[in-house]
C-alpha cells in the first residue's frame, strides 16, 4: 500500500511543478501589444479571455509589403479574426488551433478588425500607411 501512495505522491508533485512551471512561462511571457512571429516577417494575435493580445493591439502594415498575421486561439471557445473592408474572414478557429493569413492593401487608411462571435469585446484597427 506504502508503493501505491508514493506513486501517487510522485504524480502529485509532478502535476504541482508542471503547473507552476507554465503559470512561471505565462508571466514572464506575457506582453499587451502586438507580438512579434520573427524580426519583421509578421505579427501573433493571440485570442484569449475574449481578447486579442489582451488589449486589441493596434496593428501598422504598409501598402508597399503585406504583414503576415497568424491568430492563434488559446481560449477555450471558437473566435475568429474579420476586417471587412480588407476582405480578410479567417472563418472559425477552433479552440487550441492557428490561423495564418495577411495584411496588405494598396490603400493606405485604418481598418477595422473583430471576432464576429464577440464584436463588443474583441475590436481592434490595423493601420496601413504608404
Amino acid at each position: 500500500m506504502s508503493m501505491r501512495n508514493n506513486i501517487i505522491a510522485i504524480i502529485a508533485i509532478s502535476f504541482t511543478i508542471v503547473g507552476t512551471m507554465w503559470a512561471i512561462r505565462n508571466i514572464i511571457n506575457s506582453n499587451n501589444g502586438v507580438k512579434s512571429l520573427s524580426e519583421g516577417i509578421g505579427i501573433l494575435l493571440v485570442a484569449k479571455d475574449n481578447l486579442f493580445n489582451a488589449t486589441n493591439p493596434e496593428i501598422h502594415a504598409s501598402t508597399t509589403v503585406p504583414l503576415r498575421i497568424t491568430i492563434s486561439n488559446q481560449d477555450f471557445v471558437k473566435h475568429d479574426l474579420v476586417v471587412d473592408d480588407l476582405n480578410i474572414n479567417t472563418g472559425y478557429i477552433p479552440s487550441g488551433r492557428d490561423f495564418k493569413t495577411a495584411i496588405a492593401s494598396k490603400v493606405p487608411g485604418t481598418f477595422e478588425y473583430y471576432c464576429s462571435i464577440h464584436p463588443d469585446t474583441m475590436r481592434g484597427r490595423i493601420i496601413i500607411d504608404d
